[in-house]
């Protein structure tokens, strides 16, 4: 057969790939689901997967939550890395697991933009600086003074995390030198933080806000460069004597490299139908969490950024995975 009369050949079977590929589109998902969350339940990535696998339960297929904990992250993550891209696993990937672990691991056992295809942002929040409710400091400027006269400590959910890297920025503004205790989940650093063992946390405000409001912890400022609506009275570390301290926290969608594009313009478009819901946005508003979808494309640039700007903090704190 010569090439003019493979012409008509090839161009139905590309007409059959696309019809294909739109069909995969409109049929995700066909399998169960599982969404990957790196750390242990009560945290804002997990709060964040449950709300997906409510509502994306009604898409015909069941889905489920799978905790995979451990070295601040990076165990989930690798996890889905190496899982197929058919559009069935997922992870809640966050500000260190998809940007700080890049520069503090030195051998990470997954690249955060080769091994992943970008789905779509979730949502962002401010750390707040809660301490145990013996601590006599009251305010920033009080915390820095007693942290130079008497050492403290400051728990965190993981090496890695924006709760472990609040605290290596706030010692190196400054210029104190509190020590770092890593946990495997900000779960685990609560009990000790409420018990005095450690004296302070830069917690998620989705997991630190309750405790605020019960009374079992004290709020000092938030991380955010304003403060956040869910607490408008309490202030920003940046106004209380730090200028320019800043993080935040974010948690996004991911799947696994080589995903096809049809199924992650799918999953976007259901990730932005179900944060569009009012009742999601009312519970994420209540918790201190900014829903802001966007396109696969605007994560992607979003990564890149986060990766350069927190490898300069890793690299002026000399913060190390503990």
């Amino acid at each position: 057969m010569n090439a003019f009369r493979l012409l008509p050949v090839l161009a139905a079977a590309a007409l059959g790939l696309a019809s294909l590929g739109a069909a995969a589109q409109a049929a995700w998902p066909t399998r169960p689901l599982r969404i990957v969350v790196t750390f242990p339940p009560g945290g804002a990535p997990d709060t964040l997967a449950r709300i997906l696998a409510e509502k994306w339960g009604a898409l015909g297929q069941p889905v489920t939550v799978d905790n995979k904990p451990g070295a601040g992250g990076n165990i989930g993550a690798d996890f889905v890395a190496k899982s197929p891209p058919d559009g069935a696993t997922l992870v809640v990937g966050t500000v260190g697991t998809h940007a700080i672990n890049a520069s503090l691991y030195p051998n990470l056992p997954y690249h955060p933009q080769k091994d992943f295809t970008p789905i779509g942002f979730l949502a962002s929040t401010p750390n707040l600086l809660v301490v145990n409710n013996t601590v006599p400091a009251r305010s920033v400027a009080e915390l820095v003074e007693l942290a130079k006269k008497t050492p403290l400590t400051f728990g965190s959910s993981g090496s890695g995390t924006s709760i472990h890297l609040s605290g290596e920025l706030f010692n190196t503004m400054a210029g104190v030198k509190m020590q770092h205790i890593p946990y495997k989940g900000r779960a685990q650093a609560i009990p000790d933080l409420l018990g005095g063992r450690i004296t302070m946390i830069f917690d998620n405000m989705p997991s630190a806000l309750p405790l605020v409001k019960s009374g079992e912890l004290r709020a000092v400022a938030v991380t955010s460069a304003n403060r956040s609506p869910a607490a408008p009275q309490i202030p920003t570390v940046a106004e209380s004597g730090l200028p320019g301290f800043e993080a935040t926290s974010w948690f996004a969608l991911f799947a696994p490299a080589g995903l096809p594009r049809e199924v992650q313009t799918k999953i976007n478009a259901e990730l932005a139908r179900v944060l569009a819901m009012p009742d999601v946005k009312e519970k994420l508003a209540t918790l201190g969490l900014d829903p802001a979808p966007g396109t696969p494309d605007q994560l992607a640039t979003l990564v890149q950024s986060e990766i350069t700007k927190w490898a300069k903090v890793v690299k002026e704190s000399g913060a190390k995975p503990d």
